[in-house]
């Protein structure tokens, strides 16, 4: 098997889910063999939104013949990384270089995992959500939208509150009675809005 490990390894973090890692090519005679390419080690150390540490699946890519760079694609975001790189022949593969820690930036987030609508009263109704599964970062607010939609479907105003990301309800007062409402609901980083769920209730009629 080869018997050095790939030099001055470097990784270029490019956006929240793609790298580019670079190494210097070993020497020919150390590869003992046919060089077939280089392997990449690479593997998710935490979540830097949430302190969790699960089961760490290393993950690995292999570049041909004598590259010296390759690309990392599906990173999650806001996450913690290691690396390391070996060189492989015909054998087996050669000793690792040493771990290199990288870090990937803040991304939006994944829309928020529910939105439920209850206790209407003749002006109010009461939002209940939970928090995105993948918050892809640190959450800034959430963005409530709602307008009123009449019999025909036509949507009416559309009115915008933005609420702290500690929050997890809300009444919503001094709406129409007896009326549809439609609601849009995402959750925001400081990169950008997440995905966004939509919900209908209707306030009563009449007490």
């Amino acid at each position: 098997v080869p018997m050095v490990a790939p030099g001055n390894v470097q990784v270029h973090v490019i956006n929240s889910t793609l790298a580019k890692v670079h190494w210097d090519p070993v020497p020919l005679k150390t590869v003992r063999g046919h060089l077939q390419g280089y392997k990449v080690y690479y593997w998710k150390v935490q979540s830097l939104s949430r302190r969790s540490r699960r089961h760490v699946e290393k993950k690995i890519l292999t570049f041909r013949g004598n590259k010296t760079f390759g690309m990392l694609p599906g990173l999650e975001p806001y996450s913690s990384y290691k690396l390391n790189v070996r060189v492989v022949n015909g054998k087996g593969e050669g000793p690792a270089s040493p771990d290199k820690v990288f870090k990937t930036p803040e991304g939006v987030p994944s829309s928020p995992s529910f939105l439920k609508i209850t206790n209407p009263t003749l002006d109010s109704l009461t939002l209940e959500w939970g928090s995105p599964a993948h918050p892809n970062g640190v959450l800034t607010s959430y963005i409530l939208k709602f307008q009123p939609i009449n019999n025909t479907h036509e949507l009416g105003p559309l009115v915008e509150i933005r609420i702290p990301a500690n929050e997890s309800s809300l009444i919503l007062k001094n709406l129409n009675y007896s009326t549809r409402y439609k609601f849009y609901f995402n959750a925001q980083t400081s990169v950008g809005s997440g995905s966004q769920i939509t919900e209908e209730a209707v306030t009563i009629m009449d007490e």
